[in-house]
């Protein structure tokens, strides 16, 4: 299958974003064409970021503006996800900038069929797009492997995109996940191949202000998260192999 055969689903979560959300917008549709989408679900905000949202979608079919629950990150993004109707969904934050040929670059790794889930690296950047890390992954020491990612995280979930098959596996999000991309990558990872794409595509803003914080939680909090993915994923897992099973029949 050649990467210009597959339609293109983004979904950005927003909330209180109107310092960055303009110039995301901006490189993401860029990059899309005339049949490809952009799904924002925004929780209740106090700024201007519905307002500029609707200037988009005023001037471009491509932009939907869907409500959020305003029941936080997580389910704002799974709300977004349950909208898209593309082939390939991209998971976008609010406050990120697309470098140019991210679309294509991802979209080429999905021509291997048996490819469920895409990551690629990033740049950091700080509130002013300065670098201040030049490889997140290098950082991170991201690599594939469920055990690994069970115990530190390597996905992160605005350089992912997936196959929309994929939603009947990965929704609803269980309710205590510590985070949607650590489920997305490991679900991938049972599933299917998790290709992991060693060149940064975004820059990925480093502010004050973001919802999924950069920083450690306490070790009592970080114990909890990592109990309540082993659980979703060992179950997860068992439901897999009996659809699998099903499935042979």
């Amino acid at each position: 299958m050649n990467k210009n055969d597959f339609s293109v689903s983004v979904a950005m979560a927003a909330y209180n974003g109107e310092h960055y959300i303009e110039a995301q917008i901006q490189s993401i549709l860029s990059q899309l064409r005339p049949e490809d989408e952009l799904v924002i679900s925004l929780d209740p905000s106090s700024d201007r970021t519905e307002e500029i949202i609707r200037s988009f979608a005023g001037k471009d079919r491509r932009v939907r503006l869907i409500r959020g629950l305003g029941e936080g990150l997580i389910s704002n993004f799974e709300n977004a996800i349950r909208h898209c109707k593309k082939d390939i969904l991209f998971l976008s934050d609010q406050d990120d900038v697309w470098k140019e040929g991210k679309v294509d670059s991802v979209l080429e790794c999905f021509r291997d069929p048996s490819v469920s889930v895409v990551m690629h690296d990033a740049q950091i950047v700080d509130e002013e797009g300065v670098c201040i890390e030049p490889s997140f992954m290098k950082k991170r020491g991201c690599r594939k492997g469920i055990l690994k990612n069970l115990i530190k995280n390597s996905y992160i979930g605005c350089c992912m995109a997936f196959r929309k098959e994929m939603r009947k596996f990965l929704l609803p999000f269980p309710k205590d996940l510590p985070m949607h991309d650590q489920w997305i990558g490991l679900v991938g990872e049972i599933t299917g191949k998790t290709k992991i794409l060693e060149k940064p595509l975004i820059c990925y803003r480093r502010h004050g202000h973001n919802a999924s914080a950069d920083s450690h939680a306490g070790f009592r909090q970080m114990l909890t998260w990592r109990v309540c993915i082993f659980r979703d994923i060992l179950k997860f897992a068992v439901k897999y192999k009996r659809y699998k099973g099903r499935n042979k029949k």
